[in-house]
This record gives structure tokens, C-alpha cells and sequence, in this order.
């Protein structure tokens, strides 16, 4: 290959690869991918015992990315694992609740319609215990993550799959690891559809304001976790 073949071949490459992210292919990929092993803390910095969650209640980390928040849940109940798609159409097998009862579950934050998410000031999505009260998006079922937006409706005992709303793909997983001596927990990667290379290009602005220049630097070693409540000033029902 003489030097003009190989930068058109460059050129090329780096076509595809703009057109792949600007589509949302790599958004689409079922794959486990790992971010780096990360221990869960209280606000006071110690590691953040299992045990110590209420069940059923709203409790928000940040993973992979300083910018991108998560949701924790104690369901209370076992959540198995479940077979799932992304909008585009792959297949993947959530591997259900980690902990003593299997309960213990993490999705990203991150609405897999128009990518609302929760911030200091305001919150449209949270886990709601019970059946949503709006008379005009009837809930699909009991205890779901429900986005006030655009009332797409998530079941997070079955990985976040899709109930009712808009949405086309489950909310992303974030993969947990519960050490049963320690009672701690670590998330370690994530799973299903993807969607942060779209947050960010959409909230870009925004989250140089809210996070500064570490909005897109990975999360390292360890993440805080806040009850909803105490993380943002007005979580919104409906």
C-alpha cells in the first residue's frame, strides 16, 4: 500500500467509525462491558453496607462516568435473571439480583427515550413503590421506574425491561458484585444498551455547568450513594 492508498484507507476508517457512533450502533451492544471495579460508600466514605439499604426506596451512585448517575434498589422481593433486547434488536441475559435475597439491583439513571436524569435540582425518573396515581399514564404493574416525561414505564425485577411508554430498550444495567463477608458491594460493568455517547452529546453544555471538566472521566476506585431525596432538591411524581 503506497502513502495516498493508506491515508484514504485512513480516512475511510474514520468515516465509518463517526458514522457507526453518530447511528448509535456501539449504543446498541448487548456485550458486558467493564469499566473498572468501583466499591459503593455512604456519604461519610465507608463502604456502604447491603444491609443497610431500605427496601424499596431510591438510592443514587455515579458509574462509569462522573456525570452519569444510577439507580440502586432493594426490591424486596428476588429479581431473576431475565432475557432481554436493545432497540436494536440483540439479545442478552440480565442476570437478575446479587445479595442474600437476590434483591439488590442497579440501572443507569439515564431514560431510554429522551434521556432525562436526575439532578441536584430536579428529578423526572425515580423507582416508585406501589402503582403510579396519574389517572392519564395508568401504571403497567407495581414497583417500576417510571419517567414523568414521557411516562415510559421500567420493571426493574426483570432488568428494567419495558412496560409501557416510549421507550424501545430496557434501561441500561450496571453490573454489582455482593461480597457476603463484607456485605459490601462493587460495581463492576455494564450491560444492554448503552446510551452515554448520546447523553453526552445532548447534555454537553449542561454538564460542563453541573459537573465541570470531569463530567466524562471515569469513575475511579470508589462512589458515593445518596437516597434520592438527599441527592436532588425536587424528585418529581406523577
Amino acid at each position: 500500500m503506497d502513502r495516498r492508498e493508506f491515508v484514504e484507507s485512513c480516512a475511510l476508517g474514520t468515516a465509518a467509525l463517526s458514522a457507526s457512533l453518530a447511528s448509535g450502533a456501539w449504543a446498541a451492544s448487548a456485550e458486558p462491558r467493564s469499566y473498572g471495579r468501583v466499591l459503593l460508600v455512604d456519604e461519610l466514605g465507608d463502604p456502604l453496607k447491603a444491609s443497610a439499604l431500605k427496601a424499596q426506596t431510591n438510592y443514587v451512585f455515579h458509574y462509569p462516568f462522573e456525570a452519569t448517575p444510577v439507580f440502586l434498589l432493594d426490591l424486596g422481593k428476588p429479581a431473576m435473571p431475565t432475557s432481554l433486547r436493545t432497540r436494536g434488536q440483540q439479545t442478552y441475559q440480565w442476570p437478575g439480583g446479587v445479595g442474600p435475597a437476590r434483591s439488590l439491583v442497579a440501572f443507569s439513571a439515564i431514560c431510554a427515550h429522551k434521556l432525562v436524569y436526575p439532578t441536584r435540582d430536579l428529578s423526572f425518573i425515580s423507582f416508585r413503590k406501589g402503582a403510579a396515581l396519574n389517572p392519564l399514564t395508568p401504571s403497567k404493574g407495581s414497583d417500576l421506574i417510571h419517567c414523568c416525561a414521557d411516562h415510559s414505564q421500567y420493571d426493574p425485577a426483570r432488568g428494567a425491561q419495558v412496560l409501557g411508554g416510549p421507550a424501545e430498550q430496557p434501561l441500561c444495567a450496571v453490573l454489582l458484585e455482593h461480597d457476603a463477608r463484607a456485605d459490601t458491594l462493587t460495581a463492576t460493568g455494564t450491560l444492554g444498551g448503552e446510551l452515554f455517547d448520546d447523553f453526552f452529546r445532548k447534555y454537553d453544555m449542561k454538564l460542563s455547568l453541573e459537573v465541570g471538566p470531569k463530567a466524562r472521566q471515569a469513575v475511579a476506585a470508589r462512589s458515593t450513594v445518596r437516597e434520592l431525596d438527599r441527592f436532588c432538591r425536587n424528585a418529581v411524581r406523577c
